[in-house]
């Protein structure tokens, strides 16, 4: 089932990968919310206006998209969209969801090695570790959140890549591969918000 996207980037470092998204999605893309190449520029508008049109944006989705790049937290927009992704905001009669978040992981270098690398553990088990200086504490705090915790391997203490977090994070090259997947993914979750501590403040 299709659901109605917003992709959160920064646009400098991560439009060429934002648009791959956009064709990954293929007949789906009709649904996404969010900026295209061929949206004006807002670069000269007030920070007020700029927000009331990400909140128009993104208040009728019920899945954020985020496209963690090197730089990303240069940005002065995309852990403002994640917080207002995750809020229940009331409009008239009419409250919205918590969206699902999902964050893409930009392949930089040909590898991802920037933010993971993969380890293993002494029972053999391998695991990823993510260098969370990259990330928002948004993200951070929406990470390895589930409650109760759910441990594929009860001696290591690893949990499910997708199902262990609120916003899981997934590298380019897979998300591109099966999108629906991974969408559908968090829009579950965002139905299931009380197996999740979340955080909804950046």
């Amino acid at each position: 089932m299709a659901h109605k996207t917003f992709i959160s980037y920064k646009y400098s470092e991560a439009k060429d990968l934002r648009d791959r998204i956009l064709k990954s999605l293929g007949e789906d893309a009709k649904y996404y919310q969010g900026e295209t190449s061929d949206s004006p520029d807002m670069s000269d508008r007030t920070t007020e206006y700029i927000k009331e049109e990400l909140k128009d944006m993104i208040y009728s989705t019920s899945v954020t998209i985020v496209v963690v790049s090197p730089n990303m937290k240069e940005s002065n927009w995309i852990d403002w969209e994640i917080e207002y992704s995750v809020k229940q905001v009331k409009r008239g009669d009419t409250t919205s969801n918590t969206n699902g978040v999902l964050g893409v992981v930009m392949k930089y270098n040909g590898d991802y090695s920037w933010l993971r690398t993969q380890i293993t553990n002494s029972d053999g088990h391998t695991a990823i570790n993510t260098d969370d200086s990259y990330l928002y504490d948004i993200i951070v705090k929406n990470r390895f959140n589930q409650e109760p915790t759910e441990y594929t391997c009860e001696e290591c203490k690893n949990v499910d890549a997708l199902t262990g977090s609120f916003i899981s994070l997934v590298e380019e090259d897979k998300f591109l591969e099966n999108p629906t997947k991974y969408i559908e993914n968090a829009y579950e979750k965002s139905k299931k918000t009380s197996d999740y501590k979340i955080c909804r403040q950046k």
